[in-house]
Formats: structure tokens, C-alpha cells, sequence
């Protein structure tokens, strides 16, 4: 069977939080440049953001981001983590996920997409298309 997205779920930690909060990375061959976050929240809804797939690269070995969505290894002595920090108006959050899991994550995305290959997978005609009909 041929899949052109990779979800991976994982519980992360929020600002330091002992309770676990539900996440999900997922990656379409279709945006070949992104990923996307998700967290679940106590209703039930998930709230996403969505950067590029470099910037998550990146961040496994050295601070990324200059923006709302910055990821960088964990400032502390435990080299299994890494920090997301995500911003907005309405706030900010930082989240600890394991580097295993972002980097297994990573490489799944690149046994559909290659890093550098992106563009050859990036439908040009279809964003145009759709940002030009809204």
C-alpha cells in the first residue's frame, strides 16, 4: 500500500507540565516543504501549526526559527529532547518531544519526499489555482 502522508502521534510536555499533552506530527508529499503540529486540547480539538520541514531539521541539532515557531535542543544536560516553542498573540508554549521521534519522523518524510527533491513533488499550478479562487 502506497501513502503520500505520514502521521506520527506522540504525548509531549507543556511548559514544564507533568501532565502529557497529545501531539501529532504529519507530513503530505503534496506540501513538500511543510509539516504540521498538532496538539489536542482538553475539549477535544486539535490546534495546528504549520512550517517548514527544514526548520524541524534544523532544530535537531541547533537552535531554528526566527518567528512564531522556533525548535532547538533541549537547553538542559537531557540530549533526548528538544524544546518547540510556539508564539502568537494570543500566547506562547513551549513544548518538550523526544529527538527520536522527530528525527524517525523526518526520515519517514524522506522516503516520500527527499530532502532537496521537494520542489519536484510541489504542484505550482494547483497553490496558484488555489489561492487565485478564493
Amino acid at each position: 500500500m502506497h501513502t503520500d502522508t505520514i502521521h506520527q502521534t506522540q504525548f509531549v510536555l507543556l511548559n514544564e507540565s507533568t501532565t502529557p499533552v497529545l501531539s501529532r506530527l504529519s507530513f503530505h508529499a503534496g506540501e513538500p516543504f511543510a509539516v504540521t503540529v498538532a496538539f489536542r486540547t482538553e475539549r477535544g480539538r486539535w490546534i495546528e501549526w504549520t512550517f517548514a520541514r527544514d526548520l524541524l531539521a534544523t532544530g535537531l541539532t541547533e537552535p531554528a526559527g526566527l518567528g512564531d515557531v522556533r525548535i532547538r535542543p533541549d537547553l538542559s544536560e537531557d540530549e533526548e529532547l528538544l524544546t518547540l516553542e510556539i508564539e502568537s498573540p494570543d500566547g506562547y508554549a513551549a513544548f518538550e518531544l523526544e529527538r527520536e521521534d522527530v528525527r524517525a519522523f523526518l526520515e519517514s518524510s524522506y522516503e516520500l519526499v527527499p530532502l532537496g527533491a521537494e520542489s519536484e513533488h510541489f504542484d505550482v499550478d494547483g497553490l496558484i489555482e488555489e489561492i487565485s479562487n478564493v
